[in-house]
């Protein structure tokens, strides 16, 4: 869960361990890093061994962490940290070949906290783009309270599903026609956890908006396709919204729902600075489907989709945001709880039980 620090409190520097075998890697992170005066690199590691003693000794409050080393990899040194000193994990990776991208993925069940693309080399296009997802994200994770182990789960084995939420759903004679999904930081767990309980023949289609690193759709969506057993496809423009899918928005692109149920991709400027965005998203869900839909927002920093999920429960949908005891940032969520926006709020098992429920028995 994130707790923000209280505005009049003195910000203590936050004290980074850089894990990676490669010295030039190595030396760009700890540039990059030493370029924010809010943080302090307190020590590097070149392999997996090496990065489990130092975070033992130096007990760090955020590593970055390499996937690919000799000998201990990343996801060996993420599980024996955890096991042994937890400590907020974020991988960092060059690599954009999406399979390689999907076992990147694997990182979270071990432990790690996110997963962010290396910055690219100093002068090259997305250079400063890279550095202030980085340096945010840095900073977002050295006020996570409570780092916790999410359990590994087998691939396209799906978890025993939760029962039914302890809330009564809106009575109405119009079915759910289709599912809207936004989250960020920590969402990819979630997402996770909320479709392998979701059962192969889910009735409605489902349009999800993650801020993910570019480069890391397809991969992402492979990955979370083969955890959890449920299709999962990078939306196309003008593609048909089929039952049982789920449709991620791609990197750069703003995505939205049409009212001949197709899918339309648009380089619309970006919302909240994020592009995909869960505002733009959500407005036209509400637009297009008003009481036939569900929206549902997940674990994020900032506001992105709060105000358009309000929207969309004034169109009659029935709308879910994370509980603040389950969401690694309580961010976007919270922003919808207080304005009103959130029908219901609940934890990831509670929000796949009031789907299924919803899309089975109506409401």
């Amino acid at each position: 869960m994130y707790e923000p620090e209280p505005a009049t409190a003195a910000r203590a520097m936050i004290r980074v361990l850089v894990v990676d075998d490669s010295p030039s890697a190595r030396e760009l992170l700890v540039y990059v890093l030493n370029t924010d005066p809010a943080i302090q690199v307190i020590g590097v590691a070149s392999s997996g061994e090496q990065a489990v003693e130092m975070a033992a000794k130096l007990k760090p409050d955020v590593i970055t962490m390499d996937i690919h080393m000799p000998g201990l990899d990343g996801f060996g040194a993420t599980r024996r940290i955890m096991e042994s000193c937890p400590t907020r994990i974020v991988m960092v990776t060059a690599v954009e070949i999406p399979g390689e991208v999907a076992a990147t993925f694997s990182a979270l069940d071990a432990g790690a906290l996110a997963v962010l693309a290396r910055p690219v080399g100093i002068g090259l296009a997305g250079f400063e783009a890279d550095v202030g997802n980085l340096l945010q994200t840095i900073k977002l994770m050295s006020e996570v309270n409570v780092v916790r182990r999410w359990p590994q789960r087998a691939a396209k084995t799906p978890a025993t599903p939760a029962t039914s939420p302890p809330v009564s759903l809106p009575s109405g004679d119009r079915p759910i026609r289709i599912v809207a999904i936004g989250a960020s930081t920590g969402g990819p767990m979630v997402l996770q956890t909320i479709f392998s309980q979701l059962p192969a023949d889910f009735p409605v289609p489902i349009v999800l908006v993650q801020h993910i690193s570019a480069g890391f759709a397809v991969g992402f969506a492979q990955w979370l396709a083969s955890t959890t057993g449920f299709p999962v496809r990078v939306a196309q423009h003008r593609e048909p919204l089929r039952a049982g899918t789920v449709y991620l928005a791609p990197d750069h692109c703003n995505m939205r729902v049409c009212a001949l149920e197709t899918i339309a991709l648009t380089n619309d400027p970006p919302e909240h600075g994020l592009r995909p965005s869960v505002s733009c998203l959500f407005r036209s869900v509400a637009e297009v489907y008003q009481g036939t839909a569900a929206g549902v927002l997940l674990t994020g920093m900032g506001r992105d989709g709060a105000q358009e999920l309000l929207q969309m429960k004034e169109t009659g949908a029935v709308t879910i945001a994370q509980d603040k005891e389950s969401a690694v940032v309580f961010g976007m969520p919270g922003e919808a709880v207080k304005l009103g926006g959130a029908n219901y709020v609940l934890a990831p098992d509670m929000i796949a039980a009031a789907l299924r429920r919803l899309v089975t028995t109506g409401r």
